[in-house]
């Protein structure tokens, strides 16, 4: 199955070819709105990608910026009709918060996803069991179903597509040893990681206790790469967001420490050695 096309990809798309365009033409947003008479914020919502374009509106732009390719106008106008309608989570719309829609929107697009979780496993490997049992100490009860419903839409997304990104995740020790949902729960939930090290475009790392400290002990994040963009900084939890692309310093601090705890990490066998001592361990207790 093929990644279908998302609204917010062709978004990001027009964000993308429209900001090039303009840079190339010499013009600043503010220079490009006093000639089309537009407010500012319309131009700066369409540079982000967070909104739709009507085709009425990309040509007046790629007439300002003096694109005249009939295979780019076409492209990007096919892009323009595309960026209208629904994400595919607009269905869990009550439990996506802002950010994090925004951030669904980017990782649909991403050439390479590198995760990095110290306390508990990430949503992407979360058997329905363990998602439930977590979920239910988290939020109410009435959102618990869709929270869970959404990591599962989610995740078949990405492993039953034939092109999706490239996955790289260093779990932490601490996040395989904390028995959520208890030792049934726990033991699918390893079986079920265990099977995913077996995924051609997932790699699954795991950072033992003795790799002591580093810069992100305490928090989850995630980061994006793109072949025609910047990458770009998830981090987790209540003050989380993605990080601001003018903050290249923040996301490359992050890539140094995912660099860092890679090198520290098991992989291949011994990650495998870890989870079936892990699983050993919950059947005598």
């Amino acid at each position: 199955m093929a990644r279908d096309i998302d609204p917010s990809l062709n978004r990001r798309r027009l964000r993308i070819e429209l900001r090039k365009a303009r840079d190339q033409a010499g013009l600043t947003q503010r220079d490009a709105v006093q000639q089309l008479e537009w407010s500012l914020s319309k131009l700066i919502r369409i540079e982000k990608g967070t909104v739709s374009l009507s085709v009425t509106d990309l040509r007046a732009l790629l007439q300002l910026y003096g694109v005249a390719d009939p295979a780019q106008v076409e492209e990007l106008e096919e892009a323009a009709r595309g960026s209208k309608g629904v994400s595919w989570w607009v269905q869990y719309s009550e439990v996506v918060t802002p950010p994090y829609a925004l951030y669904l929107g980017y990782e649909g697009s991403a050439d390479t996803i590198r995760m990095y979780n110290p306390v508990v496993l990430p949503g992407l490997v979360q058997t329905e069991d363990y998602a439930t049992a977590l979920m239910s100490t988290l939020t109410e009860e009435a959102r618990v179903r869709p929270q869970v419903d959404l990591r599962i839409t989610r995740q078949e997304r990405f492993f039953d597509s034939d092109d999706g990104p490239e996955i790289d995740i260093v779990l932490d020790e601490a996040a395989l040893r904390r028995q959520i949902g208890g030792p049934a729960v726990m033991r699918r939930q390893l079986d079920h990681l265990q099977s995913l090290t077996e995924h051609p475009r997932l790699t699954v790392r795991v950072l033992p206790f003795s790799a002591g400290a580093h810069f992100s002990v305490s928090t989850s994040f995630i980061l994006l790469e793109f072949k025609d963009d910047d990458d770009l900084l998830y981090l987790e939890g209540p003050g989380g967001g993605l990080s601001s692309r003018d903050d290249l310093g923040l996301t490359a601090r992050y890539q140094e420490c995912f660099e860092d705890i890679s090198d520290r990490a098991y992989d291949g066998a011994r990650v495998i050695e870890l989870l079936d001592k892990v699983r050993e361990s919950l059947a005598d207790s």
